[in-house]
């Protein structure tokens, strides 16, 4: 039974809305219609199938398992993969489901003993039966029967196919030829199509190519509906394509054969942008009218892709584009509709006023009727939702025009996102239509929707400054505006907080207008050229290398004696000079180094926040509480040979991170990124970086070079580059204190659960972006079970690698850029010659200048040289196996372990993943490159990592660039732990050793091993995630990892225990050589925890780590004690002689101390997990029990 009409609230005070009165009293009358709208719907028929839907909805559960069980059970090619999805969701609550469905379901939980395949099947149907009126068959079989039906009572329809994701241009073509199949059909007057359907990815930065492309594709379309007199609609979803669309709106329509031709464009009141995009069409729409040219529609939605808006906003770090509340967006899409409703505008402009809220619909309806425009306006409603309403509204307003989702039902999948965005209109209590089939029966519901409508109204100020967008960043502005002036005290400037700086946004004007002159400049750059050349002139002998590293260390001496704010404050404003200077790095970057404006900005601000991340981290070093129980001293000069493939950011990270650890920094490039060097080595002198304390050593390869980096005077050479060079700079001086990230043999696996239009995307930009030359590109796609059969996923591939655009980077749309060394070897074998067994499905082609198309090859096995060697180019290599497990030993196989992904929507595939799998930088279900600090901090394992390093822009890389000393003087007070929080049998082992120390190394033990205990509760033994970002979880987690120790002769027995008390914490292997004999108690102890332990002599023991390093063992950790008398740098000189320098051994020589951190580190490795925790803006957490 209806209710009684629900007055308007009389207490609203007129005073406090700045809605006019006018506009206040057609709310009035609005909420008298919508009454009886309401009422009327109550008695129209409802569909079952809404009935259904709406049931499964209003369960609390209900949303997640209807996106679950369209994700996992529907959308999976692989009938098997669905059947598992639909077990694991049957074993959950199914009272809420309808009766067919939840039967289907009780079948789903013993599908193992009967017909999984046929159960599923069964599930399938019944659920797309649920959503069948949300989403139409689009066959010609089911299309016609679907159109007759729909447009019963008079409704016209605007039909809208959905299709697989457009990642090539063939796939374009297909969409625009099946689009093309609807224009033509007699039952068809009304289509809509996006921009992106029929260009495809591109590069976001050619702007004006991207508009030529897409009016070259759509002008024959639009041809085509006009002259068999259908009507097309350009539709958006994304803000970044609001500037594209109307551009190649207009563009098509100002040609001269299409001025007479009637098209419509959507706007989406959301965005605060919509209502000056909708003034300026009506300025264009007004000049084509005066001139003789057809008017236009607009189509103005509230919009419905806000959850993607969210994700964007968030992942760059850039303002959210949409009005912060539903009730600013009501108030936005009521001022756009009272400002466009006049006679004067709709001479140019038709309305299209889409949405299902009655009250805004009744609103509408009365602004038409009182501006007199009833033959200018539309109004416009989703098929398959809220029916009945849609019955009354179309009586009152004599036709609706329904939005009708098209689909080929063995693409059923393709609908998800569509269907997902619907599903949260229907469940989210904030919107209109989790109310629709109470409104008319429940005056609670009424009376909420109401007075949400008035006080959206009530905001409704015509008189009001034209909204301006929430994107604020104008590159143009900041080139001008030069470095900011420094603000606030120094302790101020020393501790900024740390935030990641945003990239450029392409979808803003100004910005795009930046970088078409920087890619204008790049040609002719000139940039570094002088630096470089008076550079290498100057260090053209050995005795200039000498003089050099005598400066530097003098340099560092001053550098060390200032205050470690004023260290940090310069490191901030080196950040706040390089963000000035961003266009000119990119200039360089691209004229030098072949970096297209799309990967070379991004590595700016990855610049920047190394700069202050390492200036935030240095000061910990200093700070006596955090560092209780030692000292960090730092050496005086490190060379840092940065590599061409990531010429701003690289070298940057490892100057920036030198200078925080207090030590000069003499940076010696790789020879084709020799400008990029003097560039930011000029950056960091303008920020008043004294010019003696970072130096530019731009050396050729060659005696001189080698002279540097072997220098005695230098303590620390970070490295950047092949292990093939590592292994060399080891040959040259085996002693050399070397810290290096090195090559990368990356891949991407691809489960049958995987979204594959998701998972190509990945794969393609992880392949192809820069070349392929970056050091976590994936060069090999490993295909799981039925993935390796899929013809959708390789011809998406093909499709989506062939269709890339080649280019130089001053051509804003290329995507794939030069090879910067082509004649490399290992790269020119990789693009040309082929394996056993293996075959071209994209054959690579030479273009000159570097530039190569990509390359794809099929037949890759395990074993072959396309499997184990890294390829910096842009050639991928795919490999099938049958299990996941099959390719996570694929993967393993490799020397390397730099990143790897995954794409699953499997969590026990996740799980299987996560532990298996050998690797520093996991991403799941994304791309596998482009390391955020901090986010991702940067590492590898294996022969992706050398020495005792730690993960860039993470939290302990400073570490490794100074010597951590105990600090006995300073009293660390006694154990803060009880012994029952203590670790059992760190406990046991300190009991057993207790009667062995002295009072003093007693105490200090007891403190050391309460102090790993709240280290390991807080750091290490916790999944830490800094970013607490919504839509992708970044987690930094530590794995054990095998060490052996070696104490030798006259080593404290309390440092060996407090070394074991560390490695049996961190729970990994541990094997134990000594020159002096144990107490039998500890020996005992140590041998029932399988910790082999060793008596054996120096000779010996020089033998034994001889053998290690010969043995071809990976990552293996060596953590050598000696008297405490002794220096590091003895026991270095002592370990590196006996191990030959060999880069596949890491050693840690330096002191015992208290300090958790550093003697816990050496028995751990860090892994970097990023995974994206969303599905199409709806949270999606698949590691939740994981990580």
């Amino acid at each position: 039974m209806a209710n009684a009409a629900v007055p308007t609230p009389s207490h609203h005070d007129a005073n406090a809305r700045r809605c006019h009165d006018d506009l206040w009293a057609l709310g009035e009358r609005a909420i008298i219609r919508a009454r009886r709208w309401a009422d009327e719907s109550a008695h129209e028929p409802t569909p079952q199938s809404a009935k259904l839907l709406s049931r499964i909805l209003a369960d609390p559960d209900g949303l997640t398992f209807t996106t679950r069980f369209v994700d996992d059970v529907v959308r999976p090619a692989d009938l098997d993969v669905a059947s598992a999805a639909m077990k694991r969701l049957s074993a959950g609550r199914k009272n809420f489901l309808p009766p067919a469905l939840a039967a289907a379901m009780g079948l789903g939980s013993t599908a193992s003993l009967l017909a999984p395949r046929t159960v599923t099947a069964v599930a399938r149907r019944v659920f797309r039966e649920i959503v069948g009126d949300l989403v139409v068959d689009a066959t010609d079989k089911g299309l016609g029967p679907a159109l007759a039906r729909l447009r019963q009572g008079g409704h016209r329809l605007n039909v809208n196919l959905l299709g697989e994701a457009v990642l090539g241009e063939k796939e374009a073509s297909h969409r625009l030829a099946e689009v093309s199949r609807l224009v033509t059909r007699e039952d068809v007057d009304y289509v809509s199509i996006k921009v992106s359907a029929v260009t495809g990815p591109h590069n976001p930065w050619g702007f004006e190519e991207v508009v030529d492309h897409g009016v070259s594709a759509l002008l024959p379309l639009y041809r085509l509906a006009r002259d068999h007199g259908t009507f097309l609609n350009l539709d958006m979803e994304d803000y970044k394509d609001l500037d594209l669309t109307i551009a190649v709106f207009t563009a098509i329509l100002d040609q001269p054969d299409m001025r007479g031709y009637e098209a419509g464009i959507v706007l989406q009141a959301y965005l605060p942008d919509s209502l000056g995009a909708l003034q300026r069409l009506q300025e264009w729409a007004c000049t084509r009218v005066d001139a003789g040219g057809s008017r236009i529609k607009v189509r103005i939605v509230k919009g419905a892709n806000l959850s993607m808006e969210k994700v964007d906003a968030e992942i760059h770090g850039w303002e959210l584009t949409t009005w912060p509340s539903k009730q600013a967006t009501d108030t936005n899409y009521k001022r756009m509709l009272n400002w466009a409703m006049t006679p004067e505008r709709t001479r140019a402009i038709r309305l299209g006023v889409a949405g299902q809220n009655v009250f805004d619909i009744a609103f509408a309806y009365e602004l038409r009727a009182a501006r007199g425009v009833e033959d200018s306006v539309e109004f416009e409603m989703l098929s398959g939702m809220a029916t009945g309403i849609q019955e009354v509204v179309r009586r009152d307003v004599g036709s609706l025009l329904l939005y009708v989702p098209v689909v080929n039902p063995l693409e059923f999948d393709v609908a998800i996102s569509y269907l997902v965005r619907r599903l949260e209109e229907n469940a989210a209590p904030e919107n209109f239509m989790s109310g629709v089939f109470d409104i008319a029966t429940n005056e609670y519901v009424f009376a909420r929707e109401r007075d949400r409508f008035l006080a959206a109204l009530s905001d409704v100020d015509p008189d009001a400054p034209l909204p301006v967008p929430n994107r604020v960043q104008d590159r143009l502005a900041e080139r001008e505006a030069g470095v900011p002036a420094e603000q606030g005290s120094l302790a101020e400037r020393a501790r900024r907080p740390f935030v990641s700086e945003p990239d450029s946004d392409p979808a803003l004007a100004a910005n795009r207008q930046w970088a078409r002159e920087i890619a204008a400049a790049i040609p002719a750059s000139t940039r570094g050229v002088e630096a470089v050349r008076a550079g290498a002139q100057a260090l053209d002998t050995h005795e200039a290398v000498d003089a050099l590293v005598e400066a530097s260390t003098k340099a560092a001496h001053a550098w060390q004696a200032l205050a470690p704010e004023e260290r940090a404050a310069a490191l901030h404003r080196v950040g706040d000079v390089l963000a000035a200077r961003r266009g000119e790095l990119i200039e360089v970057a691209g004229s030098e180094a072949g970096k297209t404006i799309d990967q070379a900005d991004p590595e700016v601000s990855e610049a920047i926040d190394f700069c202050h991340h390492y200036a935030e981290a240095s000061l910990q070093l200093s700070d006596e509480t955090y560092m209780a129980g030692a000292r960090f001293v730092p050496v005086n000069v490190t060379v840092v040979a940065s590599p061409w493939n990531f010429p701003v950011a690289i070298p940057v990270g490892g100057v920036a991170a030198a200078l925080a650890a207090g030590s000069a920094v003499i940076l010696k490039p790789a020879p084709p990124a020799k400008r990029c060097a003097a560039e930011l080595v000029a950056a960091f002198h303008e920020a008043g970086v004294p010019r003696e304390l970072v130096a530019l050593a731009p050396l050729e390869d060659g005696d001189v070079s080698r002279y540097l980096v072997t220098h005695q005077g230098v303590d620390r050479v970070v490295l950047t580059g092949s292990y093939d060079t590592a292994r060399l700079f080891r040959s040259w001086k085996p002693d050399m204190h070397l810290l290096g990230e090195t090559s990368g043999k990356n891949a991407i696996i691809v489960t049958p659960s995987a979204d594959p239009d998701l998972a190509v995307r990945d794969i393609v930009h992880s392949a192809f972006a820069h070349a392929g030359q970056k050091c976590s590109a994936s060069s090999l796609l490993i295909l799981v079970g039925s993935a390796g059969r899929s013809s959708r996923i390789a011809r998406q591939l093909v499709d989506a690698a062939a269709s890339l655009r080649v280019g130089l980077p001053a051509s804003l749309d290329s995507q794939v850029g030069p090879v910067v060394v082509p004649d490399d070897e290992k790269a020119v074998r990789g693009l040309t010659t082929l394996g056993e067994g293996e075959h071209w499905v994209l054959k690579p082609r030479y273009l000159g200048d570097g530039l190569w198309t990509p390359g794809i090859r099929a037949g890759v096995v395990p074993g072959s040289e396309f499997h184990l060697t890294e390829y910096f180019a842009p050639v991928l290599g795919v490999m099938r196996v049958d299990t996941l497990e099959d390719a996570i030993e694929a993967v393993n196989e490799v020397d390397y372990g730099l990143t790897s992904g995954l794409h699953t929507l499997d969590t026990g595939e996740l799980a299987t993943w996560l532990e298996g799998i050998e690797a520093g930088n996991l991403y799941v279900n994304r791309g596998i490159t482009g390391a955020i600090v901090r986010r991702q901090p940067f590492g590898g394992w294996k022969r992706s990592a050398i020495g005792s390093t730690t993960k860039a822009g993470g939290p302990s890389y400073l570490l490794g660039l100074g010597e951590v000393e105990p600090d006995r003087d300073a009293v660390a007070g006694e154990s803060s732990a009880p012994a029952a929080s203590l670790d059992p049998s760190v406990l046991a082992l300190c009991r057993a050793a207790g009667a062995h120390l002295s009072t003093d190394d007693a105490a200090e033990l007891s403190r050391a091993v309460a102090a790993d205990g709240a280290a390991w509760a807080s750091d290490y033994g916790a999944n830490r995630d800094v970013t607490g970002m919504a839509c992708e979880r970044n987690v930094l987690r530590y794995r054990s990892t095998p060490v052996l120790v070696r104490a030798g002769s006259g080593t404290a027995l309390a440092d060996t225990v407090r070394v074991m008390a560390a490695g049996i914490l961190a729970g990994g292997p541990i094997g134990l050589s000594v020159a002096d004999e144990l107490p039998a108690t500890i020996r005992e102890l140590l041998e029932g925890w399988d910790i082999e332990v060793t008596v054996e002599d120096a000779p010996s023991w020089d033998s034994r780590l001889a053998m290690v390093a010969n043995s071809g063992g990976l990552g293996m950790r060596v953590r050598v004690l000696g008297p405490r008398d002794e220096s590091s740098q003895q026991r270095w000189v002592e370990a590196t002689r006996a191990s030959g320098g060999s880069p596949d051994v890491a050693l840690y020589t330096g002191a015992v101390t208290a300090w958790p951190h550093s003697e816990l580190l050496p028995f751990l490795r860090e892994q970097a997990v990023s995974i994206t925790n969303h599905r199409f803006g709806t949270p999606l957490d698949l590691a939740a029990d994981l990580l």
